[in-house]
């Protein structure tokens, strides 16, 4: 007489092929997490250096950003820069701080304009120098689209006011649409442009394209076609992030700054 198989035994099967599975895909992971760091870091650096105008394909990036790139961390409120001594801008995490209650505070829905619901106080800048004098300065920027957060850079000249470059390297905008604020082509009408006006942000991203002639020309960047609520959100996080509860104070502080005696200008 045969034996009956039990009817426990495929499930044992499963749980077997399911624990072995589960364990390469643990391993891997931890395997790749050095490399996964890497790579971010380095397509980090490779966007900063886009907004900067500095990047040219086949480049060594991580050669060029640490001769020509000076990261530096300000406080947000103040816009006085924050001693390395203090916080290292080599591995301070601006994404882990802006969630963290005890690094961050809360945004009222007022002034949210960028759909942030906390900010950091803490933020990077990154410093580019040309025969020892400020030549342009790099900001991270961020702040809700149709579907997601857009993260990107911003890069503005000596004067603290003309767009050198922007750039978006993460969002989940629909494709084809919104996603357009990665296109090179798109990103390349905010050249020249610029920020203030007066000592006010007066910067429009533009439905039905920017004016040819005139002050405002300066002022606008064509909106992207068939994508309102990604360009609204473009005009609402540059508007945020360069008022006064984002980097205005910084850039007030420093143009002030720039305007000093040589002798005192590391009083910042």
């Amino acid at each position: 007489m045969a034996v009956k198989e039990s009817n426990i035994k495929p499930f044992y099967t499963a749980l077997i092929l399911a624990f072995v599975c589960s364990f390469l895909v643990a391993a891997a992971s931890v395997g790749l997490r050095p490399l996964q760091i890497k790579n971010s870091r380095l397509d980090q650096h490779k966007n900063i250096l886009r907004a900067a105008g500095l990047y040219k394909k086949g480049m060594a990036v991580d050669k060029l950003f640490a001769s020509a790139v000076e990261p530096r961390i300000i406080d947000i409120a103040t816009g006085r820069f924050v001693p390395e001594r203090k916080i290292d801008p080599a591995i301070f995490n601006q994404r882990a701080a802006a969630i963290d209650p005890e690094r961050s505070r809360a945004l009222p829905r007022s002034i949210d304009q960028a759909g942030l619901q906390r900010l950091e106080k803490y933020s990077l800048v990154y410093l580019i120098k040309k025969n020892g004098r400020l030549s342009r300065i790099v900001f991270p920027i961020r702040g809700k689209g149709l579907w997601s957060t857009m993260y990107g850079y911003l890069a503005l000249g000596a004067d603290l006011n003309t767009v050198i470059g922007i750039t978006f390297y993460e969002n989940g905008e629909t494709p084809g649409l919104g996603a357009e604020v990665a296109n090179p082509a798109w990103q390349a009408g905010w050249r020249g442009k610029k920020i203030y006006r007066a000592g006010r942000v007066d910067f429009q991203v533009v439905k039905g394209g920017v004016q040819v002639k005139g002050p405002a020309a300066l002022h606008e960047v064509d909106g992207i076609t068939g994508a309102t609520l990604t360009s609204n959100g473009v005009n609402n996080l540059l508007h945020f992030w360069f008022g006064k509860y984002g980097f205005k104070p910084f850039i007030d502080r420093l143009r002030q700054k720039l305007k000093r005696p040589p002798e005192v200008k590391n009083n910042v």
